[in-house]
């Protein structure tokens, strides 16, 4: 077996770290780029902070998931403030525009001609920006990955490659103690998928694998509590560890039909990422099993999976299925017609599914009618 290592340069967790680590952030450059979400107030605290110690700083909005054209913005303007570090402050997709942002200033392309799927899925040719990301969520494991997902001609696709994984990452757990009960659940059950999915797949590691069989222990205890309160610092702590973990496992291995099939239905749908991902857990591990019933191997993996979900060496995996239905159930039952998607619209999803680069890391290669199942269990 070849394997590697990909990690942010350095990772500092704790309660209260975000203000800590501020100059060590200075220290790469006092010109930078702080990439926030939709409402700059919030990141008003960090901003000042590094203000207050000498920092130019240019705040860049990102209003909801990243768009190209969005990153053609963001990105001229943080080449013409010459800026030389780049901070991702909130979800997701402020982190994933923060590290494109950071891996493309220093050239003059076009973020298409790197971009997968719908570009010219081209390698980066230069060194980034140092790229230090602070989530205010636990569920992308956006501060620990080497891609960054962005939406184009209405697909979800990636740049990738080493220059977008953060010289620096800071988690802070208690910046997540305001955040919503359904966006806490959506979230959550993201970075579940992104534990069980690499750990399932083909190209899993023994570096992954370690990070999974401690990280789905964590969602499991500590969704619901987070949901039910979300001022309850040790869950969050939990979920931000395993969304961590599930960031560097993802980087590290690959993921699946989960998120092979939820980045094109949200460029389709417009459907939160997170929301979409708890819809497809159930279907796909139900189809993944099945397909998988002849093969002992990538079995034995869900029945790994099982036993962690269930915290038991007894579990079944239909005793996994039950506690996914669950904990999916935390994020409401809002199905893909919801978003307006309609049985007519299956074929092309599953197509698009099928091109995917998260479907590559499937366990087994899902025959079309198998796909096409798990969207209609999931209209």
């Amino acid at each position: 077996m070849n394997w590697e290592v990909a990690i942010p340069r350095r990772i500092v967790f704790g309660a209260g770290k975000a203000l800590t680590c501020v100059p060590e952030i200075l220290a790469l450059g006092g010109r930078i780029a702080l990439v926030t979400g939709g409402d700059p107030r919030r990141a008003r605290w960090l901003s000042q902070a590094l203000e207050d110690l000498g920092g130019q700083v240019l705040t860049l909005t990102c209003p909801g998931e990243p768009s190209l054209e969005l990153l053609r913005e963001r990105l001229s303007a943080a080449r013409k403030a010459r800026v030389e570090v780049v901070v991702g402050l909130g979800g997701g997709s402020a982190l994933d525009l923060a590290k494109a942002i950071a891996a493309l200033v220093p050239g003059s392309d076009d973020p298409l001609e790197h971009l997968e799927v719908v570009g010219g899925g081209r390698s980066i040719p230069h060194p980034g920006l140092p790229c230090v990301t602070i989530p205010t969520t636990s569920g992308t494991g956006a501060e620990a990955t080497r891609n960054a997902v962005i939406g184009a001609s209405g697909v979800k696709a990636s740049l990738r490659g080493p220059q977008l994984m953060p010289v620096l990452a800071i988690v802070d757990p208690t910046l997540a103690l305001a955040v919503d009960a359904h966006t806490t659940a959506c979230t959550g059950l993201d970075a579940l998928a992104q534990l069980i999915e690499p750990l399932v797949t083909r190209f899993h590691t023994p570096f992954s694998d370690a990070l999974c069989r401690e990280g789905i222990p964590k969602s499991v205890r500590s969704l619901p509590t987070a949901v039910r309160d979300g001022a309850d610092l040790q869950a969050r702590t939990d979920l931000a560890q395993a969304s961590l973990f599930s960031g560097m496992a993802l980087a590290n291995a690959k993921l699946g039909a989960v998120h092979g099939l939820a980045a094109p239905l949200g460029g389709r749908l417009g459907a939160p990422h997170g929301e979409l991902c708890a819809r497809l857990l159930v279907p796909v591990w139900k189809a993944n099993c099945k397909a998988l019933a002849d093969r002992p191997e990538g079995l034995a993996r869900y029945l790994d999976a099982a036993q962690l979900l269930c915290d038991s060496t007894h579990a079944t995996l239909d005793d996994g299925l039950a506690v996914l239905v669950k904990l999916s159930a935390l994020a409401g039952d809002r199905g893909l017609s919801h978003w307006g998607m309609t049985r007519s619209d299956i074929p092309a999803m599953r197509e698009a599914g099928l091109r995917a680069s998260s479907m590559k890391g499937n366990p087994v290669d899902l025959l079309p009618s198998e796909i096409d199942a798990i969207l209609e269990e999931a209209l």
